[in-house]
């Protein structure tokens, strides 16, 4: 039990109640079998959770930020691996916040039952990564439709989605005053552009993390498809990137009560020359420390989160959330792994899996050298460093 179970227990218990459905047993032979957790995300979507942010005159539940994290973090602890569905939960800050009447009564209704899903954001490019506002995908306005042009990179779930989030640059980067204006968010619906103007490549990686590279040649897509007002997408995404990173925080949190809890059972019951090994303090000390840090992610995710929902800034909130709980993860992925000794890389003990998933968050959707430069230059004032 940790010191923030009390909150929000009506969630909690549900997850779990759901997650028990789906053991280690099932995510271990995903896994094994680079799947995609198809009847998770079915049993999820079915019980209402993936629209958990979708306001209620859309079908959805109307719950806040706060509380789809807390739905992040139950899956993650109990042995699951939100990364197969989280998509969904922040992309929808975009459309919501920045949709129109009529895309939002469009979409909403189907993806809150589960008709649609939205699981992608194609934002990253091989070229740029992270220095978004040089990404080289073109969306040209010829008469009701944009034509597109570029390549995206690491855009996850595209085979397990309907729509997705598209970052485009409508005006030439030489064209503008801003070098953030000039890009502008569309919704791509994936089953139209698949093989008409978009081919998609799977990455193989150290992760089960359904991920792709997509190229784009001359793909249509109609002009209604275009959020907000053109040449401002970049200031529509960040909703979600902030929304991105905040779950994330609590997927993180996730793992860290699972790395603890796990190697907090075992250290009691391994004994090595006739005692427990968790009567140790070289075994307490690494443990607890990691306790000690995911506790206090969990309150910075807590005030992301808050922040969000209040509709304040909170870039440098998320982003702070989000590295402090995918360092005190990865800090009690190690001890875990370590005190499990052989056991840990067992396929059994399911240890390496959780190991390999958060490991992942140290580098995705940011590193933790962005974050703190971001922090040093817009928390700080200290001059810019790149």
């Amino acid at each position: 039990m940790t010191r923030f179970d009390h909150e929000y227990p009506e969630i909690r218990e549900a997850i779990r109640d759901l997650c028990a459905d789906f053991p280690a047993t099932y995510f271990r032979e995903i896994d094994e079998r680079r799947a995609y957790p198809e009847a998770f995300v079915d049993a999820l979507t079915k019980a209402g959770w993936l629209a958990a942010l979708i306001p209620q005159e859309y079908g959805g539940s109307g719950l806040s930020l706060v509380e789809a994290s807390v739905i992040m973090e139950e899956i993650n602890r109990s042995g699951g691996n939100s990364a197969a569905c989280h998509g969904q939960m922040y992309n929808m800050g975009t459309l919501l916040r920045h949709g129109s009447a009529e895309q939002k009564a469009s979409y909403l209704p189907k993806i809150a039952s589960g008709e649609l899903r939205l699981q992608s954001m194609g934002v990253t490019e091989p070229t740029t990564g992270t220095d978004t506002t040089r990404i080289k995908t073109t969306a040209v306005r010829k008469g009701d439709r944009y034509i597109v042009n570029g390549q995206k990179v690491w855009i996850s779930r595209v085979q397990h989605s309907d729509l997705m989030i598209l970052l485009a640059r409508t005006t030439p980067l030489a064209e503008v005053t801003k070098k953030s204006e000039g890009m502008s968010i569309f919704i791509v619906d994936l089953r139209d552009a698949v093989g008409n103007g978009l081919d998609v490549r799977p990455i193989r990686n150290m992760v089960n993390h359904e991920t792709n590279e997509l190229f784009f040649e001359n793909l249509e897509i109609p002009a209604e498809n275009l959020i907000g007002e053109e040449g401002k997408g970049f200031k529509y995404i960040l909703d979600g990137l902030n929304a991105e990173r905040a779950l994330i925080a609590a997927e993180c949190i996730g793992d860290g009560y699972w790395f603890i809890d796990k190697v907090m059972r075992y250290a009691k019951e391994r004994i090595v020359f006739g005692r427990p090994i968790g009567q140790n303090q070289g075994v307490q000390f690494p443990i607890a420390k990691a306790y000690v840090n995911v506790e206090a992610a969990s309150l910075m995710r807590y005030k992301a989160c808050e922040l969000f929902d209040a509709g304040k800034p909170c870039g440098a909130e998320a982003n702070m959330a989000k590295m402090l709980a995918a360092d005190a993860s990865w800090e009690a992925a190690n001890a875990c792994l370590q005190f499990h000794g052989g056991f840990g890389f067992a396929a059994d003990y399911d240890v390496e899996r959780k190991f390999r998933e958060t490991r992942l968050y140290q580098v995705a959707p940011i590193s933790t050298n962005l974050i703190l430069s971001y922090i040093a230059e817009h928390v700080l004032d200290l001059p810019r460093s790149f």
